[in-house]
């Protein structure tokens, strides 16, 4: 074991920079990493499903399309729900809770008998997923060192890339051959990796931010103490500095103060990216099949595409330690409106494929960043609420996407792809005006905390 510092820290901060990245922080991310790629799972799986749900219930794909919207309503209201319970009744219940209704009702979805009721867990199974979004990046950022933070934060948002790459392998040995039946099999199979993250989640102790705001002071002591000892670091904690919570709602803290501007820029950023990236991969794909591109629809493409995230998610991280978030932020959005552009000149195979990677590459990095930058922009005491309201807005964003395109679409393919590389464009801009840049900064814990920003 390792001796960090004789004097004692008195602060969470103060503990947490001695502490160090180590065992705790890695093991920290395989647990969310785990449950975050069952996310993706669940969130992507139903665009694999559809053609055997139609067959097995006998649905038709307007039908079938309700259970996608059903799903995505559910995310809307999980995200912002339970973000603001986490920030009310703790991380840790909130963790337990959501993966644990998110295994459940996934599974569920693989037995029901018809379509309302199918439409009634998945409902019920997007709520827990978009749960998960505001907990997990609170209790990772509040783990972890600054000077690390950013990308840890992004390395728990590419495990997204590895739920795409899971889903797409097992879809592509199941539902061919079981033609009816094979829905069923992708969610069954899909709720396990979230069962498991549950019982693992068991060991994950509650946010010592979180205890030291609701003036427990003592077991936020013994939580740095537990880290301290998986990490191998002697460290001794001090008296804590018990930090007073100062607001009574979180959700009118986002609009009010210091936090108005962050919570409006981020919103833009959070709907527009959202609004590209699920408008340009829900349509596009059909379009090029109507060309004779059919291949677009087949699982080695989509393979390709979730490969292309991997180093996009690698030069994030990469960057947010170099450049900053907001100008990496900027770079990556930027970047995923001249990519998705490129679309409206590809006429061949290789073009194709070459577009929808790079564009694959630059919307994630930008996700990932982005993913990175929202909970530290945020006090602890409305941290989750934050995430919360960020995540909800992703979803309206999803829920309008396909709409908007299929309108937009009848018109012209070129109009409908400037309208989203629009949406990627006012996405970067508003990261550009974000005045907080909180690289290798400790994170605020209250409002108070947050006025001594710089927004």
């Amino acid at each position: 074991m390792t001796t960090k510092a004789l004097q004692p820290a008195n602060t969470v901060d103060d503990a947490v920079e001695r502490i160090g990245l180590g065992r705790f922080q890695w093991r920290l991310l395989g647990i969310n990493g785990l449950v975050w790629a069952t996310d993706a799972m669940e969130v992507l799986i139903l665009g694999f499903a559809i053609p055997s749900l139609i067959v097995g219930l006998g649905i038709s794909s307007v039908q079938a399309g309700y259970v996608g919207s059903a799903f995505f309503g559910g995310m809307l209201v999980g995200a912002w729900g339970f973000g603001v319970l986490a920030d009310r009744f703790g991380r840790r219940r909130i963790f337990l809770l959501t993966v644990l209704l998110d295994a459940v009702f996934g599974l569920l979805s693989a037995f029901s008998p018809n379509l309302l009721f199918l439409l009634l867990f998945r409902f019920l199974t997007g709520a827990a997923v978009g749960g998960t979004l505001p907990v997990d990046y609170a209790v990772m950022a509040e783990y972890s060192p600054s000077k690390v933070r950013g990308r840890f934060l992004v390395y728990l948002e590419a495990f997204w890339a590895l739920g795409t790459l899971l889903i797409a392998l097992i879809a592509w040995g199941i539902v061919p051959a079981l033609p009816d039946t094979g829905w069923r099999w992708l969610f069954a199979i899909s709720a396990f990796p979230g069962l498991l993250g549950f019982f693992l989640r068991l060991w994950v102790p509650e946010s010592p931010r979180y205890l030291l705001l609701t003036g427990r002071k003592e077991e936020a002591k013994e939580v740095l103490q537990k880290v301290a000892n998986i990490n191998q670091v002697e460290v001794k904690i001090g008296d804590l500095q018990v930090q007073k919570r100062t607001t009574t709602s979180t959700t009118a803290a986002l609009f009010g103060g210091v936090l108005r501007r962050r919570t409006l820029l981020l919103s833009v950023m959070w709907f527009g990216l959202s609004l590209g990236y699920y408008g340009i991969f829900a349509w596009l794909p059909r379009i090029f099949v109507e060309e004779g591109f059919a291949f677009v629809r087949g699982y080695g493409y989509l393979v390709l595409l979730a490969l292309a995230q991997l180093p996009g998610y690698a030069l994030s991280a990469y960057l947010l330690e170099r450049i900053g978030r907001r100008n990496t932020l900027a770079v990556f959005l930027f970047g995923s409106a001249a990519a998705s552009m490129m679309f409206a000149l590809a006429t061949s195979s290789v073009l194709i494929v070459g577009g929808s990677m790079l564009l694959s590459f630059s919307l994630l990095g930008a996700w990932g960043a982005l993913y990175a930058y929202t909970p530290e922009a945020y006090p602890t005491e409305v941290r989750a609420t934050g995430m919360g309201w960020a995540g909800a807005m992703a979803r309206l964003a999803g829920i309008f996407a396909a709409p908007l395109g299929g309108y937009l679409l009848t018109l012209s393919l070129p109009l409908a792809l400037s309208v989203y590389a629009a949406s990627l464009v006012i996405a970067g801009g508003a990261a550009l005006l974000m005045q907080q840049d909180p690289t290798g900064q400790p994170l605020s814990d209250n409002l108070l905390e947050a006025s001594a920003g710089t927004d």
